[in-house]
């Protein structure tokens, strides 16, 4: 009997500080989920870092950090590949030969350049190629899914777009012509890939009860001390009800917050104890303080051990990055072979 085929998922995460509770929640736990059914790939965005970062130590800490972070998160390196961007070079040559078929009104059109049109920042041409790279990080691979949120679902739909313009100017389609996309691949094109729309996680609330956010500096840190973790939950803004004072749990960010850690039941119980008075915001804060730290003390401990042994984490990233080539390579040798220049640095792979 024949072991189904699982489809290939990929994504992929910034090096941009320890991640918080909001990362968490919204991206890397879903993400690693993803594991149990698909054939997983993460990497670590450094390349798409670079549009901002100008500081080469936290670029390389930072690195190691998200690294350390998926692993001590639950990422097995053994079942699924975690690889650093910058170390497949696949990726950069298969977004020029995307480039040359992408029309700059696509890339006007991103919401990476508006904003940063809108926020005056700095434009550089990595801010303008931004969606560029990031569709080659996804074609390189022959990805069938993409988790992606609501809100990030037009990078996706302009990787499926820059394949569809590769494919009708180079991989056999009709010049002029439109690709079927209710058509089976073919082995041959790129792969278009789907999106796996990512269920709405509730908006994780910051200590202000803004959406949490470094740029609010409203965050918790998921690797936060517990002395730092404390200050944090202690923090939480609540209203001027009294101890004796019956509480509304919906609207209360301390009680947001539980819910992430907590069964329904739990949810429940504490709920009760709101409702019925003689109930402080301390106790819920020290509630919430005793479930996220069930949860993220083992998880602390991990990371710190890798974090203090640098050399596992770069085995573990070169060996992910081998075989995230070894995908890669035959993408590329067919791109370069439908494009004309010699296939034969790819083709004669060796892994």
């Amino acid at each position: 009997m024949t072991t189904p085929v699982r489809p290939r998922s990929l994504s992929g995460i910034k090096p941009t500080g320890q991640p918080h509770w909001g990362n968490y929640f919204g991206m890397i736990q879903p993400a690693l989920k993803l594991a149990d059914d698909h054939d997983a790939m993460y990497f670590i965005a450094d390349l798409h870092a670079l549009t901002s970062v100008r500081d080469r130590e936290a670029m390389r800490r930072d690195s190691l950090g998200i690294a350390a972070t998926m692993l001590a998160a639950g990422l097995d390196p053994q079942q699924t590949i975690l690889w650093r961007q910058s170390d497949v070079p696949e990726v950069l040559e298969l977004s020029w030969l995307l480039g040359c078929v992408t029309s700059l009104g696509l890339l006007e059109r991103a919401h990476s350049v508006k904003d940063a049109r809108a926020k005056q920042k700095d434009l550089n041409l990595g801010t303008y190629s931004y969606p560029v790279l990031m569709a080659a990080d996804i074609l390189a691979f022959d990805s069938d899914v993409v988790p992606v949120g609501k809100d990030q679902l037009q990078h996706l739909e302009m990787a499926r777009d820059m394949a569809t313009y590769f494919n009708v100017a180079f991989m056999g389609h009709k010049a002029g012509g439109t690709v079927d996309e209710r058509a089976p691949w073919d082995g041959h094109s790129l792969k278009r890939p789907t999106a796996l729309i990512q269920e709405q996680t509730a908006i994780v609330p910051g200590l202000d009860g803004q959406k949490m956010s470094k740029s609010y500096d409203n965050y918790i840190s998921i690797f936060a001390t517990p002395k730092e973790l404390k200050k944090a939950v202690m923090a939480i803004v609540t209203d001027a009800k009294t101890l004796e004072d019956p509480k509304d749990p919906d609207t209360c960010n301390v009680f947001a917050l539980y819910k992430l850690f907590t069964t329904k039941d739990q949810q429940a119980e504490l709920a009760a104890k709101y409702r019925a008075g003689n109930f402080g915001y301390g106790h819920a804060k020290l509630a919430l303080l005793e479930v996220a730290e069930a949860h993220f003390g083992p998880r602390r401990v991990r990371y710190q051990e890798l974090m203090a042994n640098p050399a596992e984490l770069e085995a573990i990233l070169t060996d992910g990055a081998r075989r995230a080539r070894n995908l890669a390579r035959p993408v590329l040798a067919r791109v370069r072979e439908a494009v004309g220049l010699p296939a034969h640095p790819y083709a004669e792979f060796n892994p």
